[in-house]
């Protein structure tokens, strides 16, 4: 494809996103991959592009990239299963599903690999799935067995009618110690991994209250209303009190590194909804793990 006169002088990894619908981050994988040829010669995603230049991308076939691979994950403990749903705790470094960019264990795979049936609902690559959780973040979740379960559960989701609670750890002492986040979330201007708040973004609600104040950081019970990506993370932030340890939205890296945290301090603690199929209410928990516990064990010794 011809640059066209509006992108002239613009990076390649930006006028790829304009000129094919690719995220800035996708569009620098490919360029990596070598998949991108600007006039015949390979490029960098920092490189220019003029008028007239011939842009060539291969993109490769969507369906074979996100395969869902069948690999047993360690750590991810069963909480429930029957015919309808299962419930997990997932640990911290597992995805939900695969993605573009993520080529480590996912919740999906290893249902696979343990023999689960998922509902057929959705894209190829996240079939049965209703919910995600930030692969930095631990906690209870629950995937769709039944093709009735995943239709139910997720209008659920979508009516805002599941109860998610997840406890956070954050810098310093909000104030007020309970109450309501209403603001927008969209993705960040000017980084494809982070989002933020700004007018324009999907609506985004956030309940909190406080369960401990300690020295240096708040334990918060914290109740979605919406689920947006990065939620919580990024409504913290905007208050001035991110989660512990979440360096990509402005905690204190030192903090970090004497609680021992190399990711947020942010757990799914429990779940509940309405049984897709037998309509009784059920919830589910998910206890602390290890280096949360830890953590936390600290900042309430005012260590």
């Amino acid at each position: 494809m011809l640059v066209p006169e509006g992108l002239d002088g613009e990076r390649v990894d930006v006028a790829m996103a304009r000129m094919f619908g690719l995220s800035r981050s996708r569009a620098g994988e490919l360029i990596a991959a070598d998949h991108v040829h600007l006039d015949g010669s390979t490029v960098l995603k920092s490189d220019r592009v003029r008028q007239g230049a011939l842009l060539e991308v291969t993109i490769p076939d969507e369906a074979d990239r996100l395969a869902v691979v069948p690999s047993l994950v360690e750590g991810i403990e069963i909480l429930y299963d029957d015919e309808a749903i299962v419930v997990i705790d997932k640990p911290v470094g597992v995805a939900v599903h695969s993605s573009p960019g993520w080529k480590g264990p996912t919740v999906v795979g290893h249902l696979a690999g343990a023999g689960f049936r998922i509902a057929t609902g959705g894209a190829p690559e996240r079939q049965g799935i209703v919910q995600r959780l930030d692969v930095g973040t631990s906690g209870v979740m629950v995937i769709c067995k039944s093709e009735l379960a995943y239709s139910r559960l997720k209008n659920a989701f979508r009516h805002r009618a599941v109860e998610k609670t997840y406890h956070a750890l954050v810098q310093g002492h909000p104030d007020p110690h309970v109450g309501t986040i209403d603001a927008p979330i969209g993705r960040h201007p000017k980084a494809d991994y982070k989002f933020a708040v700004m007018s324009g973004g999907r609506a985004s609600i956030t309940h909190y209250s406080t369960l401990e104040a300690h020295r240096f950081a708040s334990l918060l019970d914290v109740r979605l209303e919406t689920g947006r990506t990065h939620q919580i993370r990024v409504h913290m932030a905007a208050l001035k009190h991110p989660c512990v340890g979440d360096l990509t939205y402005g905690a204190d890296p030192t903090l970090a590194s004497r609680l021992g945290l190399t990711r947020q301090w942010l757990h799914a603690r429990q779940l509940g909804f309405e049984h897709p199929e037998s309509g009784e209410w059920v919830e589910f928990s998910a206890d602390y793990p290890d280096d949360l516990y830890a953590a936390l064990a600290i900042i309430r010794d005012g260590r």
